[in-house]
């Protein structure tokens, strides 16, 4: 073993132990890394301390120029910044554990994101959606309550599939949800959540359970045909093929019902913190995204709060 490959092991466990990154993190920051490791081994480079700043402009214009059989390109500009995110954490740690004199990622520029604002859904196509899963099966029972619990919480999908039912507290009306870094929360949900959720654990899941659910780790709130725990790739079909029903093909995933749950919650007078707390966001500048309205929106409430935005409101 060289010693590349050393400190990428060595980062890696860093990432687990010392950060506690979460499972599709870690996956995320492995895919990454893998890239950027042949990237810098194919210009012979076997040794952190040989990679120049040089070495990741290159990696990142690499990126950038890259093409799929159709000449479009491979990595969006979301893409390439994630990627650098990934090797700038590799360089960072090898300096700051004393690896390496130097972080040669440190002025490397990401190509700049467009930060778009979030497209949820009205209220009206929610509505819709809510009511699109019929039938009182035990799977319509258990994707009705998954849909409700989604909008309900403003949870993310990997959130909900890891529920356990000794994280929910459904005579209070609150769910304890790991996030990001396994960081734990506590948010509320609401009665029709609560009722969808109370209809599958009663007259669903037991019809679900298989002998083989007594040996699954934990005991999952979702379970599958088989018994088992119901995994994100399930979840995010559940959610799409109700999307399909309603005429929200292509337009509909868990997350958007999570930016969902955040916008309408802002638009009906949430204060920004709270909402920032129930999503588990760790800087308030990722809530601040739902805070932008449409012009539209925007003039209507103008129009309606300011005192002088109508011409009537003029002194003799």
């Amino acid at each position: 073993m060289d010693e590349l490959s050393r400190l990428l092991i060595e980062h890696a466990t860093w990432l687990q132990v010392e950060r506690g990154l979460a499972v599709n993190s870690l996956a995320a920051y492995r895919r990454d890394l893998s890239r950027y490791e042949s990237f810098v081994r194919s210009r012979g480079i076997n040794d952190a301390s040989a990679v120049a700043e040089a070495t990741v402009s290159a990696y990142v214009d690499h990126l950038k120029r890259a093409r799929d059989d159709e000449g479009k390109p491979r990595y969006a500009p979301a893409s390439i910044a994630r990627a650098l995110v990934a090797v700038r954490s590799f360089h960072r740690f090898c300096r700051d554990e004393g690896f390496v004199a130097m972080d040669p990622s440190e002025e490397v520029g990401a190509p700049r994101v467009p930060q778009g604002i979030p497209k949820a859904l009205t209220e009206e196509e929610i509505e819709s959606l809510l009511d699109s899963v019929e039938g009182s099966d035990p799977r319509a029972l258990r994707d009705r309550a998954i849909l409700e619990t989604l909008y309900g919480t403003g949870s993310r999908i990997s959130e909900l599939v890891g529920l356990d039912r000794e994280d929910l507290d459904l005579e209070d009306g609150v769910v304890r949800v790991f996030g990001k870094g396994s960081k734990e929360r506590v948010v509320p949900i609401g009665r029709s959540a609560r009722e969808a959720v109370s209809d599958y654990l009663q007259r669903g899941r037991p019809a679900l359970e298989r002998p083989s659910t007594r040996r699954v780790p934990g005991d999952p709130v979702f379970l599958n045909a088989r018994g088992g725990r119901l995994t994100r790739q399930s979840c995010w079909k559940i959610v799409t093929a109700a999307g399909d029903r309603v005429g929200l093909s292509g337009r509909l995933s868990p997350h958007v019902l999570r930016h969902s749950c955040a916008t309408h919650m802002i638009e009906h007078g949430a204060d920004i913190r709270v909402v920032q707390e129930l999503l588990g966001h760790a800087s308030l500048s990722t809530t601040q995204v739902y805070t932008k309205v449409s012009p539209a929106r925007l003039r209507a409430v103008y129009e309606l709060a300011h005192p002088r935005a109508r011409a009537t409101a003029r002194r003799e």
